[in-house]
């Protein structure tokens, strides 16, 4: 309404979000024929919610409609498709009010026919495996203890942090190289080519994990890429293709070397657990220890049986009487060295003595003194080396003493 200043103020009581959505709903409702309809089209994004309830979209090449199926009706259905499918369903249209969208509300499913990208998909594999491209033969083994591992994804997919996760947990001694690209739209395949050939030119690289999580078939189109296939049929390095969800398969997965369900699979595809390597090297030592056991085993057994022939060759006489030889001559030489050692104590001892004679200082304990001339130190044997004034020093046994000769 507008007011005499000409401001707009608003209707008296305007409609809520959830008014005017409920009564698009009622309109849509009251519409007959959208009760009991069959529609035709391309089944996408088909999943199973973990409810057991059904979601999809139908769509052809010039719109594209939401669907849901009950789980109480998914369980009486006898055929599901897949994303690709051409199927002509039995539903009514309705208003999802949470979301503010219509949907298919589908109760009756029956194929009719592949869809466009399907049968694209059907003749461009069949070429392919005619080539020999998908040959179980030409597919090389994977490396049981890689070293380093190549990942080719987005850098900022939840599959990357997927397999970064497992192979943390699973073998954190390997290393990660990651080759970045789009794995979704038109420049995508010519980009997954490019980091497949980037981690080939390297000789440092033992595997390759080619990974991208679920979505529609559109979405995992570029994995069925011709040129995206021989690049992977093509490369030096052995292949780990993880792509999407375990029902969805690419070209990109017959082509490479090994197929796993999910790029989690893929990353333990790959490597080896670290509990079941422990295991299998207990087992290992297990097995050493046993067999290193039963070689001692034998060993001994061996030498027993030799010691026993020895003893039965041996000339047992002549070691004894060789050891009690040996006994005498040792008790001799016992008896020689202790005489010959009591000799030298006392040669050493009449050596001291002597020894202890000729020393100057036992003289000088007898009451004797040395004559030093003071100034020289040279020792003095006679009075005539004497002269009045001429400074002396006496060593006795407890010290020096200075004199002085008077005359």
């Amino acid at each position: 309404m507008w007011d005499q200043l000409g401001l707009f103020s608003g209707p008296e009581s305007p409609y809520s979000v959830s008014e005017i959505t409920g009564k698009i709903r009622a309109l849509l409702e009251q519409e007959v024929s959208f009760r009991d309809l069959w529609i035709t089209g391309e089944v996408s994004n088909f999943s199973r919610a973990s409810s057991g309830h059904i979601y999809f979209t139908l769509k052809d090449a010039g719109a594209q409609l939401a669907g849901v199926i009950w789980r109480s009706q998914a369980r009486a259905l006898t055929y599901l498709p897949r994303s690709g499918d051409q199927v002509v369903m039995h539903g009514r249209i309705g208003l999802y009010e949470a979301g503010g969208r219509y949907q298919l509300y589908a109760d009756f499913i029956q194929p009719a026919g592949r869809g466009t990208l399907s049968q694209q998909l059907e003749r461009l594999k069949a070429r392919l495996e005619a080539e020999g491209l998908f040959d179980p033969a030409r597919k090389r083994p994977l490396p049981p203890f890689p070293r380093r591992i190549g990942v080719v994804t987005s850098p900022t997919a939840a599959a990357l942090r997927d397999v970064l996760n497992i192979l943390r947990r699973r073998y954190p001694q390997v290393e990660v190289l990651l080759s970045p690209t789009l794995v979704q739209g038109e420049t995508a395949p010519a980009q997954i080519v490019r980091a497949l050939a980037a981690l080939n030119a390297r000789d440092d690289v033992d595997v390759i994990l080619l990974v991208r999580g679920g979505g529609s078939l559109e979405d995992l189109w570029a994995f069925n890429d011709e040129r995206v296939a021989r690049a992977v049929a093509a490369s030096r390095l052995p292949v780990i293709s993880g792509v999407g969800h375990e029902t969805d398969f690419s070209l990109a997965d017959f082509a490479a070397d090994a197929r796993a369900p999910t790029p989690s699979a893929a990353a333990e595809l790959a490597t080896p657990e670290r509990g079941e390597l422990q295991a299998r090297l207990e087992q290992q030592q297990t097995r050493l220890e046993r067999a290193l056991q039963a070689r001692l085993q034998g060993l001994r057994r061996y030498l027993e049986q030799v010691e026993r022939a020895l003893q039965y060759l041996s000339p047992v006489t002549r070691l004894r009487e060789a050891r009690q030889r040996v006994d005498e001559l040792v008790t001799r030489s016992d008896h020689a060295l202790r005489r010959g050692l009591a000799l030298e104590r006392q040669r050493l001892a009449g050596l001291t003595a002597r020894l202890e004679s000729l020393n100057p200082h036992a003289v000088l304990r007898r009451g004797y003194a040395i004559v030093r001339e003071r100034e020289t130190g040279q020792v003095l044997t006679s009075a005539r080396q004497t002269r009045p004034g001429l400074a002396l020093s006496l060593q006795m046994q407890d010290g020096d003493v200075p004199v002085e000769v008077e005359g």
